[in-house]
Protein backbone atom coordinates (compact mmCIF):
# COMPACT_ATOMS: atom_id res chain seq x y z
CA UNK A 1 0.00 0.00 0.00
CA UNK A 2 1.54 3.39 -0.85
CA UNK A 3 2.30 5.85 1.80
CA UNK A 4 0.51 8.88 2.74
CA UNK A 5 2.53 11.43 3.40
CA UNK A 6 0.48 13.23 5.94
CA UNK A 7 -2.27 12.76 8.65
CA UNK A 8 -4.80 15.53 6.98
CA UNK A 9 -4.77 14.22 3.30
CA UNK A 10 -5.69 10.43 2.16
CA UNK A 11 -4.09 11.79 -1.49
CA UNK A 12 -0.91 9.14 -2.76
CA UNK A 13 1.71 11.01 -4.45
CA UNK A 14 0.75 11.60 -8.07
CA UNK A 15 -3.02 12.46 -7.19
CA UNK A 16 -2.55 16.42 -6.90
CA UNK A 17 -1.58 18.40 -9.63
CA UNK A 18 0.99 20.84 -10.04
CA UNK A 19 -1.26 23.78 -9.76
CA UNK A 20 -3.95 23.67 -6.77
CA UNK A 21 -6.90 26.39 -6.56
CA UNK A 22 -7.57 26.74 -2.68
CA UNK A 23 -10.64 28.21 -1.40
CA UNK A 24 -11.37 28.34 1.96
CA UNK A 25 -14.27 26.84 1.86
CA UNK A 26 -14.58 22.61 1.11
CA UNK A 27 -17.77 23.05 -0.35
CA UNK A 28 -16.56 25.34 -2.53
CA UNK A 29 -13.94 22.89 -3.74
CA UNK A 30 -16.61 20.77 -4.42
CA UNK A 31 -18.97 23.32 -6.09
CA UNK A 32 -15.66 24.20 -9.12
CA UNK A 33 -14.51 20.35 -9.20
CA UNK A 34 -18.56 20.01 -10.21
CA UNK A 35 -19.25 22.77 -12.03
CA UNK A 36 -15.94 23.51 -14.12
CA UNK A 37 -13.68 20.04 -14.17
CA UNK A 38 -13.93 17.09 -16.09
CA UNK A 39 -13.18 13.22 -15.26
CA UNK A 40 -13.03 14.68 -11.49
CA UNK A 41 -11.57 12.23 -8.52
CA UNK A 42 -12.24 12.95 -5.25
CA UNK A 43 -8.47 12.53 -3.74
CA UNK A 44 -9.58 13.89 -0.09
CA UNK A 45 -12.26 13.81 2.30
CA UNK A 46 -10.36 13.69 5.94
CA UNK A 47 -11.17 16.45 8.45
CA UNK A 48 -14.02 16.96 5.74
CA UNK A 49 -10.93 19.14 3.68
CA UNK A 50 -12.65 17.85 0.79
CA UNK A 51 -9.67 18.20 -2.34
CA UNK A 52 -10.74 17.01 -5.97
CA UNK A 53 -8.30 16.50 -9.22
CA UNK A 54 -9.71 16.66 -12.94
CA UNK A 55 -9.09 18.36 -16.00
CA UNK A 56 -9.86 22.07 -17.04
CA UNK A 57 -9.56 22.29 -21.36
CA UNK A 58 -7.54 18.95 -21.14
CA UNK A 59 -5.06 20.01 -17.97
CA UNK A 60 -4.70 18.60 -14.60
CA UNK A 61 -5.95 20.82 -12.06
CA UNK A 62 -6.62 20.41 -7.77
CA UNK A 63 -8.89 22.23 -6.11
CA UNK A 64 -9.13 22.19 -2.42
CA UNK A 65 -10.66 23.61 0.88
CA UNK A 66 -8.02 25.64 2.48
CA UNK A 67 -10.05 26.05 6.43
CA UNK A 68 -10.69 29.31 7.89
CA UNK A 69 -7.86 30.95 9.45
CA UNK A 70 -3.71 31.26 9.01
CA UNK A 71 -3.31 27.87 10.83
CA UNK A 72 -5.42 25.86 8.99
CA UNK A 73 -4.28 27.44 5.94
CA UNK A 74 -0.88 26.93 6.53
CA UNK A 75 -1.27 23.52 7.42
CA UNK A 76 -2.91 22.83 4.22
CA UNK A 77 -1.06 25.12 1.74
CA UNK A 78 2.45 23.55 3.41
CA UNK A 79 1.32 19.84 3.07
CA UNK A 80 0.79 20.58 -0.68
CA UNK A 81 3.86 22.34 -1.14
CA UNK A 82 6.29 20.13 0.81
CA UNK A 83 4.68 16.31 0.67
CA UNK A 84 3.18 16.82 -2.47
CA UNK A 85 5.43 18.64 -4.95
CA UNK A 86 2.96 21.63 -5.57
CA UNK A 87 4.40 24.40 -7.14
CA UNK A 88 1.75 26.80 -7.18
CA UNK A 89 -1.58 27.20 -4.91
CA UNK A 90 -3.83 30.21 -6.20
CA UNK A 91 -6.52 31.11 -3.32
CA UNK A 92 -9.58 31.66 -3.91
CA UNK A 93 -11.66 33.30 -1.60
CA UNK A 94 -13.33 35.82 -0.06
CA UNK A 95 -13.21 39.45 1.34
CA UNK A 96 -14.59 42.39 3.05
CA UNK A 97 -14.05 46.22 1.38
CA UNK A 98 -12.32 48.66 3.45
CA UNK A 99 -12.43 50.98 0.37
CA UNK A 100 -14.67 52.41 -1.34
CA UNK A 101 -12.68 51.99 -4.66
CA UNK A 102 -14.27 48.15 -4.23
CA UNK A 103 -17.80 47.42 -4.60
CA UNK A 104 -19.41 44.00 -3.49
CA UNK A 105 -18.78 41.48 -6.42
CA UNK A 106 -15.52 43.11 -7.51
CA UNK A 107 -12.53 40.90 -7.90
CA UNK A 108 -9.25 41.69 -6.02
CA UNK A 109 -5.72 40.53 -6.64
CA UNK A 110 -3.71 40.87 -3.34
CA UNK A 111 -0.36 42.02 -4.13
CA UNK A 112 0.68 42.05 -0.72
CA UNK A 113 -0.50 41.19 2.81
CA UNK A 114 -0.36 42.77 5.76
CA UNK A 115 -1.38 40.66 9.07
CA UNK A 116 -1.70 40.32 12.89
CA UNK A 117 -0.82 37.06 12.86
CA UNK A 118 2.55 35.49 14.13
CA UNK A 119 2.50 32.76 11.20
CA UNK A 120 4.37 35.19 9.22
CA UNK A 121 7.03 36.02 11.78
CA UNK A 122 6.93 32.17 13.06
CA UNK A 123 7.58 31.21 9.47
CA UNK A 124 10.14 33.54 8.07
CA UNK A 125 11.59 34.44 11.43
CA UNK A 126 11.17 37.82 10.31
CA UNK A 127 9.68 41.11 12.24
CA UNK A 128 8.20 41.84 9.41
CA UNK A 129 3.97 42.44 8.95
CA UNK A 130 3.44 41.87 5.46
CA UNK A 131 4.55 39.24 3.17
CA UNK A 132 3.86 39.65 -0.69
CA UNK A 133 2.48 37.54 -3.38
CA UNK A 134 4.96 35.50 -5.93
CA UNK A 135 5.96 38.01 -8.74
CA UNK A 136 6.08 35.38 -11.23
CA UNK A 137 2.32 34.72 -10.57
CA UNK A 138 1.50 38.16 -10.21
CA UNK A 139 2.77 39.36 -13.70
CA UNK A 140 0.91 36.49 -15.53
CA UNK A 141 -2.29 37.30 -14.13
CA UNK A 142 -1.66 41.15 -14.94
CA UNK A 143 -1.06 40.13 -18.19
CA UNK A 144 -3.76 37.86 -18.40
CA UNK A 145 -6.11 40.93 -17.17
CA UNK A 146 -4.79 42.79 -19.94
CA UNK A 147 -5.31 40.17 -22.46
CA UNK A 148 -8.25 39.50 -21.32
CA UNK A 149 -9.40 43.22 -19.93
CA UNK A 150 -10.93 41.70 -17.70
CA UNK A 151 -12.55 43.75 -14.55
CA UNK A 152 -9.65 42.79 -11.97
CA UNK A 153 -7.90 45.09 -9.55
CA UNK A 154 -4.57 44.88 -7.31
CA UNK A 155 -3.74 45.81 -3.78
CA UNK A 156 -2.86 45.44 -1.09
CA UNK A 157 -4.98 43.81 1.58
CA UNK A 158 -5.23 42.60 5.59
CA UNK A 159 -4.96 38.99 6.99
CA UNK A 160 -6.45 39.19 10.50
CA UNK A 161 -6.83 36.45 12.82
CA UNK A 162 -10.17 38.41 14.34
CA UNK A 163 -13.10 37.97 12.34
CA UNK A 164 -14.94 39.96 15.04
CA UNK A 165 -12.76 43.11 14.53
CA UNK A 166 -13.86 46.22 16.07
CA UNK A 167 -15.54 49.05 14.04
CA UNK A 168 -12.51 51.23 15.52
CA UNK A 169 -9.77 48.87 14.33
CA UNK A 170 -11.17 48.33 10.73
CA UNK A 171 -11.33 52.32 10.18
CA UNK A 172 -8.05 52.25 11.39
CA UNK A 173 -7.22 49.41 8.86
CA UNK A 174 -9.25 51.13 6.24
CA UNK A 175 -6.66 55.08 6.49
CA UNK A 176 -3.49 52.91 6.24
CA UNK A 177 -4.31 51.65 2.58
CA UNK A 178 -5.38 48.67 2.69
CA UNK A 179 -8.14 47.67 0.16
CA UNK A 180 -10.15 44.68 2.04
CA UNK A 181 -9.50 42.27 5.34
CA UNK A 182 -9.93 38.19 4.80
CA UNK A 183 -8.37 35.51 6.70
CA UNK A 184 -6.01 33.24 4.78
CA UNK A 185 -3.91 35.03 2.83
CA UNK A 186 -0.51 36.02 4.80
CA UNK A 187 -0.26 32.21 5.01
CA UNK A 188 -0.50 31.04 1.94
CA UNK A 189 2.30 33.38 0.91
CA UNK A 190 4.08 32.78 4.01
CA UNK A 191 4.62 29.81 3.04
CA UNK A 192 5.60 30.09 -0.44
CA UNK A 193 8.27 32.57 0.27
CA UNK A 194 9.34 29.86 2.94
CA UNK A 195 9.60 26.81 0.59
CA UNK A 196 10.18 28.30 -3.23
CA UNK A 197 7.24 27.83 -4.08
CA UNK A 198 4.66 30.27 -5.80
CA UNK A 199 1.52 31.44 -4.45
CA UNK A 200 -1.13 34.09 -5.40
CA UNK A 201 -4.68 35.06 -3.71
CA UNK A 202 -7.53 35.99 -5.46
CA UNK A 203 -10.29 37.69 -3.95
CA UNK A 204 -14.11 38.30 -4.50
CA UNK A 205 -15.49 41.35 -2.06
CA UNK A 206 -18.51 39.53 -0.83
CA UNK A 207 -19.06 42.34 2.07
CA UNK A 208 -18.52 45.53 3.03
CA UNK A 209 -16.74 45.36 6.53
CA UNK A 210 -17.53 48.46 7.57
CA UNK A 211 -21.29 48.93 7.06
CA UNK A 212 -21.64 44.74 6.95
CA UNK A 213 -23.83 45.05 3.66
CA UNK A 214 -23.15 42.06 1.78
CA UNK A 215 -23.92 38.58 0.31
CA UNK A 216 -25.27 35.23 1.90
CA UNK A 217 -23.26 32.11 2.75
CA UNK A 218 -24.83 30.62 -0.05
CA UNK A 219 -24.27 33.36 -2.39
CA UNK A 220 -20.78 33.43 -1.97
CA UNK A 221 -20.56 29.33 -2.20
CA UNK A 222 -21.94 29.33 -5.30
CA UNK A 223 -22.13 32.84 -7.29
CA UNK A 224 -18.18 33.47 -7.35
CA UNK A 225 -18.68 32.34 -11.07
CA UNK A 226 -16.51 35.25 -12.78
CA UNK A 227 -13.24 34.74 -10.06
CA UNK A 228 -13.71 31.15 -10.58
CA UNK A 229 -13.48 31.55 -14.20
CA UNK A 230 -10.70 34.21 -14.42
CA UNK A 231 -8.07 31.62 -12.14
CA UNK A 232 -8.60 28.33 -13.91
CA UNK A 233 -7.81 30.46 -17.13
CA UNK A 234 -4.90 31.58 -15.11
CA UNK A 235 -4.27 28.15 -13.80
CA UNK A 236 -4.58 26.54 -17.48
CA UNK A 237 -1.76 29.31 -19.03
CA UNK A 238 0.67 28.45 -16.16
CA UNK A 239 0.62 24.37 -16.64
CA UNK A 240 1.26 25.19 -20.44
CA UNK A 241 4.49 27.31 -19.14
Amino acid sequence: MDKIPTPHNSAKLGDIANTVIMPGDPLRAKYIADNFLQDVSCYNEVRGMLGYTGYYKGIKISVQGSGMGCPSMGIYSRELFEFYGVNNIIRVGSAGKLNDSLSINDVLIATRSYTNSNYVRESLNSATNFVCANEELLEKSQNMVAIKNANVKFGPIYTSDVFYAEEKRLRELANTGVLAVEMETAALYANAVMLNKRALSVLTISDDALTKEGLSSIERQNSFNDMIKFVLELAANIEKE
